[in-house]
């Protein structure tokens, strides 16, 4: 008489669970960035926190992208174009430069001095751009900071005279 394999309830239950979470958040579709494939964007995304701005992370189906919040609060991408000298705001968050730029409805933040950029939308009536930024400066501090941001007196030489 062969006796039958049988699960114990509560760990039914417990993959029960997990199942039915892990099926509610759908995954995010994102547009991966040029260079997604840098070895330094695999680096920022294991650094990357599971919580940002109060929203937890979600699937995403490209390289080097996250996504947190449903619908999605913040949205992140690893290679995309390191910008050059400019004339937005460049601001510096726990020693992370970002040039932001506003839009509408969201903003984007790039990493500045950093090759590969990170660049991080998000809508600021959402989200507090400080704490996104402060939550995401650790992970994109693994890329090596070889440019800092100026301001205009630091970029203009004084006249001399």
């Amino acid at each position: 008489m062969s006796v039958p394999f049988r699960v114990p309830r509560r760990c039914l239950w417990l993959v029960v669970l997990v199942l039915a979470l892990a099926g509610c958040s759908s995954t995010v579709s994102i547009d991966a960035a040029e260079d997604a494939a840098d070895p330094r964007c695999a680096d920022v995304m294991l650094a990357l926190p599971p919580v940002v701005a109060e929203h937890e992370q979600r699937q995403t189906d490209s390289q080097a992208t996250s996504a947190w919040g449903d619908p999605s609060q913040v949205v992140l991408r690893c290679g995309v174009g390191v910008p050059g000298p400019t004339t937005d705001p460049c601001v510096t968050v726990n020693d992370v430069d970002w040039v932001l730029r506003e839009g509408d409805p969201a903003w984007t933040a790039t990493s500045y001095g950093r090759d590969p950029a990170v660049e991080v939308l998000f809508d600021p009536e959402e989200v507090a751009s400080s704490t996104v930024l402060v939550e995401l400066g650790n992970a994109v501090s693994r890329v090596e900071q070889t440019r800092a941001c100026v301001g205009l007196s630091e970029a203009i030489p004084p006249p001399t005279g």
